[in-house]
């Protein structure tokens, strides 16, 4: 018997497994019940007790090494076809990418921007934290002004060297870049500032704000109406403007820029209150004073400044009735953009 065991032993060796149907015939030849090790084992219960020993472990070894056989190829086969279905199929249509779209503000502050780079305008930034000097001494409000009450500003720190807050203006830049740059200068300085205001349909404690500023030899008030009147043409289309006298601490003369809308629509009846009329920026000349502050000599340089909320053009160029669907995030309100 344990010739006819060598035998058996040398067919499971050349047994060639090449397919999983292959491998189902080696099973049935060899391990099945009716196969020939299973036969084989029959047979070893008629093997005499002194053969028995020698017997049993050469037929055990015969199974062992089927078994070792037929599993290593299982495992290699199914690994064949775990792997073949993760396989992309890159000739399948990909899922088109949900873009998202710009923030009606951005687009309104990029094309502002736009604008007045068309004219020589560069753009300045600053931080949102700033000193007491920065955003209120050196543009002329006095100690006692009404602005840096906690009514109106967020004021965040307070040490010997002065009181810190959240930008009420984006006039600080105006003050950072008077410091530092040579005249001529013609700049932008958009941001997002801070007021101590209820938050409502019209009115938010954060807000965003454009300003300009050019300051140069024998800069006029004509020089600053011209300028504004191109920005309405490029951004509004023509419309008919007026400037009204005004009062900022900073500029002097002081101006407001109004556009005429008409009352055509109950839009424009109730944005302008019935008069026709909206206005859209606070504009004037430098005063002496700030010049001054900034190491400017108000007997050589003259220059203007101007400053509008972009949250509110953004409303009125879309048509926006709640300045807090600007700021909720909400995704089927920003689509529509």
């Amino acid at each position: 018997m344990i010739e006819t065991i060598k035998n058996i032993e040398i067919e499971v060796n050349n047994f060639e497994i090449i397919n999983e149907q292959s491998l189902e015939n080696f099973r049935l030849q060899f391990l099945s019940k009716k196969g020939k090790i299973s036969e084989l084992f029959e047979v070893f219960k008629t093997v005499s007790g002194e053969q028995k020993k020698e017997v049993g472990k050469t037929l055990n070894e015969l199974r062992i090494l089927a078994d070792e056989k037929f599993n290593s190829f299982k495992v290699n086969f199914q690994s064949s076809q775990n792997k073949n279905s993760q396989e992309m199929d890159y000739s399948l249509p990909v899922n088109a990418l949900q873009l998202g779209t710009e923030h009606p503000i951005n687009k309104v502050k990029n094309e502002i921007i736009s604008i007045f780079k068309t004219i020589g305008f560069s753009i300045a930034y600053g931080p949102e934290i700033e000193d007491e000097w920065h955003n209120f001494s050196s543009l002329n409000f006095a100690e006692n002004h009404p602005a840096r009450d906690m009514q109106d500003t967020f004021f965040v720190d307070k040490n010997p060297q002065g009181n810190f807050a959240l930008r009420t203006h984006t006039s600080s830049v105006q003050i950072r870049l008077m410091e530092k740059e040579p005249v001529p200068i013609r700049s932008l300085m958009p941001g997002r500032v801070y007021r101590n205001e209820a938050v409502s349909a019209r009115s938010n404690c954060f807000f965003h704000q454009i300003e300009g500023l050019y300051i140069d030899e024998n800069v006029s008030f004509a020089d600053l109406k011209q300028t504004l009147y191109y920005f309405v043409s490029q951004f509004f289309g023509e419309r008919e403007i007026r400037f009204r006298p005004s009062y900022f601490p900073f500029t002097e003369p002081s101006a407001e820029m109004d556009i005429f809308l008409g009352t055509e629509t109950e839009q424009d009846y109730r944005l302008t209150k019935g008069t026709g009329w909206l206005e859209i920026l606070g504009c004037g000349m430098v005063d002496p004073n700030v010049l001054i502050n900034c190491n400017i000599d108000p007997e050589k340089y003259t220059g203007f400044a101007f400053g509008m909320g972009i949250d509110r053009i953004t409303m009125l160029k879309y048509g926006i009735k709640d300045i807090r669907q600007l700021f909720e995030n909400d995704i089927r309100f920003l689509k529509q953009f």
